[in-house]
């Protein structure tokens, strides 16, 4: 697996992951505000792909808000077929060292306790292992079901 920028030809790969995640998150791939994300994380590069090893796949994706003092992971995913095996935390990790400036914070909102994504996706516990604590509520996902804030504290990567 390799993390890098994510480019335009790689928008399809993207919803294609997208569109793994919709019953839990709402519709997404039709989504025109959905598509004027990617489209400006692509163009600001502040979006990250994985691809799989034989470079043929993005297996995960990745968009970074880089604004400090409080940096916000705005979308990461990973593939269901490879879930556990490391992309999230590199994308993770690829993008603390590519953004970070300045020490601060960084949040994510992901399901609240009650989802029924919060367990079967595993990204509350994803993000626990990385050192994140949960924090306030947030505003419901457009499907509804409820969300949370985790946030944890970040400091520039050497390079």
């Amino acid at each position: 697996m390799r993390v890098r920028l994510a480019y335009e030809p790689d928008l399809p790969g993207l919803l294609s992951l997208a569109a793994q995640v919709e019953r839990w998150f709402g519709p997404m791939v039709d989504e025109p505000g959905f598509h004027r994300a990617l489209t400006e994380h692509l163009r600001r590069s502040t979006a990250l792909v994985a691809d799989a090893d034989d470079g043929q796949e993005i297996v995960g994706g990745l968009l970074f808000g880089p604004d400090s003092p409080t940096y916000h992971v705005d979308w990461l995913i990973v593939s269901a077929r490879v879930r556990g095996q490391g992309v999230g935390s590199a994308l993770l990790a690829d993008a603390l060292r590519r953004f970070v400036r300045e020490p601060g914070t960084l949040d994510v909102v992901t399901f609240g306790a009650d989802h029924p994504g919060a367990v079967a996706s595993g990204a509350r516990v994803f993000y626990e292992r990385l050192g994140f604590v949960p924090g306030e509520a947030a505003d419901p996902g457009p499907e509804g079901g409820s969300r949370q804030v985790y946030r944890r504290a970040v400091t520039p990567t050497p390079t």
